[in-house]
């Protein structure tokens, strides 16, 4: 006979299963989860996740030596104990698949900002001086590593750094009027510092992309909430502006490759490899705020960013085995600026060639005051950031590229091969449904007909 509950114990067991109050999006009845996708679901969701790495998830104290213990929450081994095996790439693989949606009610995300309540709550969690810790959790760490950068990660700053760009003519960082520009917006909101400082610390990709048709790879988004994006945290980062690739970047055959991981991106399903239904591997974000004390919010929010950029590329080159090049390497950049100071800092990862752990650091690039000196380096971070268009994107495109076309998935043309690894049933609810999808336009749905067969011509990448 079952023993009968007490009144105090059935409302602790119904309160463990109630959503915590602003903490959880709720969901239409459309978007409900299978069970298994559930569990897969809060598994790679929850904050005691761990960055799809490989690492034990630290915040349930997994022990890195039980590998069981591991299986039971991950649904998969650890890394350190799948990186020799010969069906790696397919193990790794179903790790890093895209999380699906439900088919029924699709909708295509909404690329506006979300709305200022849930905004308020995340802005919050990001002045908390608990959120670095959280992100010291996840194996993300706001600080340089005893190791440093890679000497040719260094010599790359200063080619960043110091290489001549011209300079935008008529603006308002002009000599004759650069003091009035700083006294205007000295005590003004963040949205006067974005719409007038912003464009001349970060300049825009895709309005540089107009004229130079090599920069035709690129695509920008401000104040757009990374929606296709699997989140370190439970917010998910919605930078002021933000640089990646888009999809035209990459030929069929590779964008063949590297759909099962991307999944079905208009209807809105989270991959490790996407910011935004749009962009693709981000590698630069930008944080404005009003005040000193805020750039230290800027800085978490972009480091966030900038964990999910570097943690992408490590991924990718998981899946071939060459993930030691990334060692120490300068994957990301990041910047956080106000009024009058700008921080300028560049992401890499930290490789532990033993037990295949992957940490994240920052390395700060530089630090200044851009009113001082009566403007003398009001231009750094804008021949900074031209610098990383011109020089560091192209040779960024080529690695990304070359570690897609080493993806081997001769298995595609038959299915049971991924039996053992779980990968069948997910290849199968990959095959977009386009009928319950409401696109935009018919070039869309023809560019995402069948994520892993296509049947055009392969397309002449740009940009590179």
């Amino acid at each position: 006979m079952a023993m009968a509950l007490t009144r105090t114990q059935k409302r602790a067991i119904e309160s463990q299963q109630q959503p915590e109050p602003n903490k959880r999006r709720k969901q239409s009845n459309s978007d409900t989860p299978s069970p298994n996708e559930a569990a897969r679901t809060l598994t790679k969701s929850s904050p005691s996740g761990n960055l799809a790495s490989g690492n034990p998830p630290l915040v349930d104290k997994v022990d890195e030596g039980d590998p069981i213990a591991y299986w039971v929450r991950e649904q998969v081994w650890p890394y350190e104990y799948i990186k020799d095996d010969p069906d790696r790439q397919k193990i790794i693989m179903h790790r890093i698949l895209s999380r699906k949606k439900s088919v029924v009610g699709r909708k295509r995300p909404e690329p506006a900002s979300i709305s200022s309540g849930t905004e308020n709550q995340t802005n919050a969690s990001y002045r908390s001086r608990a959120f670095v810790q959280l992100l010291q959790l996840h194996g993300s760490f706001m600080e340089m590593s005893k190791l440093g950068i890679a000497d040719e990660s260094r010599d790359l700053c200063t080619t960043l750094l110091d290489h001549e760009q011209k300079l935008p003519r008529e603006s308002i960082f002009d000599d004759d009027i650069f003091q009035t520009t700083c006294q205007r917006v000295a005590s003004r909101n963040e949205a006067i510092v974005v719409r007038d400082i912003l464009p001349l610390i970060v300049p825009s990709a895709e309005i540089f992309a107009s004229r130079i048709p090599e920069l035709e790879c690129l695509i920008e988004s401000v104040n757009e909430v990374w929606s296709n994006s699997e989140p370190v945290t439970t917010n998910r980062p919605q930078p002021d502006y933000s640089v990646g690739f888009k999809r035209k970047a990459f030929t069929e055959e590779e964008l063949d490759k590297i759909a099962p991981v991307i999944g079905d991106f208009i209807a809105g399903d989270q991959s490790i490899f996407m910011a935004t239904s749009e962009m693709y591997f981000p590698f630069l974000t930008c944080e404005v705020k009003c005040g000193v004390e805020a750039l230290e919010y800027a800085d978490r929010q972009n480091t966030h960013s900038m964990t999910l950029a570097v943690r992408a590329i490590v991924e990718l080159f998981r899946l071939v085995k060459r993930e030691s090049e990334l060692h120490l390497q300068i994957l990301a950049f990041s910047v956080s600026h106000n009024h009058e100071t700008v921080r300028i800092y560049g992401h890499y990862p930290v490789i532990d060639k033993t037990t295949a752990k992957v940490e994240y650091y920052r390395h700060p690039i530089r630090k200044y005051d851009f009113t001082e000196l009566n403007g003398r380096d009001r231009w750094t971070a804008y021949r900074f950031t031209k610098n990383i268009y011109d020089i560091w994107v192209p040779m960024h495109l080529e690695r990304i590229c070359s570690a897609i076309d080493q993806i081997e998935l001769p298995e595609l043309n038959n299915p049971g091969a991924f039996a053992e690894t779980g990968l069948t049933q997910e290849l199968e609810s990959n095959q977009l449904s386009l009928s319950n999808v409401d696109v935009a336009s018919s070039d869309e749905v023809a560019t995402t007909d069948t994520p892993i067969s296509s049947t055009n011509a392969k397309k002449q990448r740009r940009g590179r």
